[in-house]
């Protein structure tokens, strides 16, 4: 099998493991607890916590633990428009992951909050100067993702953070497709909260982080026993929290070079679908595009079912975010960057992990020729 679904999930990496191990046998403590295996949970939560800030460039207590991204984003969205009542007016774009937009809607729905979608081109690029247009007094957060989970594009983050400064906007940021491929240096790019998921690093699923700059009030979305200094109760998971910082700090230490290398290899993948598969369309930016992603639409088939003839042929790989697999409506991204329903219904995502080789690449090239080729047969 060769798996091209990193985008979706990836392994818990072997040393993520062995780093958690301690926190679920012998040190299994509640770190809330004052007796000496609490306290041993509360230091290797304190450490997790610090490793994070570390690897993000922010101090410690700027970082909540979460289950995940999802809970995360809703963190942030619900949590700083919830508790900055500078006005009822939200940002966001239309390429966005659920966990935004249904945030967002929530917001909308519930506490009268007006959403603006800041538009996004063919590539699903926004642009800076029509989002500083869309700032008002009024606007109480802003939230765009750092790099699309469907097609890959990356935004000019630090640009848009500018512009929201400028404005006294705060900017959150969905960075959990960035994490281990994209610098998350919180200072550089100049955001004020920043959603990352440890399951997309080679972290367990179930544990995630955000992080929101110190001098914002953040209302809670869960409540109870106080946790993680009131933003978020409920009893930490300590192994998750020591497996997210593990995976992390790995993926920031070898970054650059696995970026470097799968972006060459992704595009050696992309230029022979292109020139091998007729009537294949790129989906996304050629540049300016996560160095692990290549998506397209193979029109005139049928995405799910090209899916499950590559599988036939132990090519792993999905039709886009897996938060949406089985629904029978076309991808949200796809249609907002301008495709067809129709041509959004046969798209198609490889997404690579950092340890992707050539020859998996170069096989499951043949095979996306040959299951494209098989099922336009079929519908002929």
């Amino acid at each position: 099998m060769i798996y091209l679904d990193s985008a979706a999930t990836t392994a818990v990496r072997r040393e993520v493991l062995e780093a958690m191990w301690p926190y679920l046998t012998g040190d299994f403590g509640n770190p809330s607890s004052t007796h000496s295996l609490g306290e041993r949970a509360a230091d290797a939560l304190a450490e997790a916590r610090a490793s994070v800030a570390r690897a993000l460039g922010v101090r410690a207590n700027e970082i909540v633990f979460t289950s995940g991204g999802t809970e995360a984003d809703n963190l942030a969205i619900k949590g700083i428009a919830l508790a900055n009542p500078r006005g009822r007016h939200l940002i966001t774009t239309p390429i966005e992951h659920e966990a935004v937009l249904e945030s967002c809607d929530y917001l909308r729905r519930h506490h009268g909050f007006t959403v603006s979608f800041l538009g996004v081109n063919r590539e699903g690029l926004v642009d800076p100067d029509e989002f500083e247009r869309l700032l008002t007094p009024e606007t109480t957060l802003a939230s765009i993702m750092y790099a699309n989970n469907e097609i890959g594009t990356i935004q000019p983050l630090a640009e848009l953070a500018a512009r929201a400064q400028a404005a006294r906007v705060p900017l959150h940021t969905d960075a959990v497709q960035a994490a281990g491929w994209l610098s998350l240096n919180v200072r550089a790019l100049g955001v004020d909260a920043l959603t990352i998921s440890g399951h997309k690093l080679g972290a367990p699923k179930g544990i995630g982080a955000l992080y929101v700059r110190g001098r914002l009030a953040l209302e809670p979305v869960l409540h109870g026993g106080g946790q993680e200094r009131g933003a978020r109760s409920g009893t930490e998971n300590v192994a998750a929290a020591v497996g997210l910082a593990t995976a992390l700090n790995l993926a920031e230490a070898t970054r650059e070079a696995d970026a470097a290398r799968v972006s060459a290899l992704r595009d050696e993948f992309i230029g022979t679908v292109l020139r091998e598969v007729a009537d294949a369309r790129l989906t996304g930016p050629a540049e300016h595009r996560l160095p692990g992603l290549a998506s397209f639409c193979f029109t005139t088939t049928s995405g799910e079912s090209v899916l499950l003839e590559l599988e036939r042929q132990g090519i792993v790989c999905s039709s886009g975010s897996a938060c949406a697999a089985g629904s029978d409506e076309p991808s949200h991204v796809l249609v907002a960057v301008g495709y067809e329903p129709e041509i959004a219904q046969t798209a198609v995502r490889f997404t690579m992990g950092s340890s992707v080789t050539a020859a998996e690449l170069h096989e499951a090239a043949a095979a996306v020729k040959s299951a494209v080729e098989a099922v336009r047969g079929i519908a002929r």
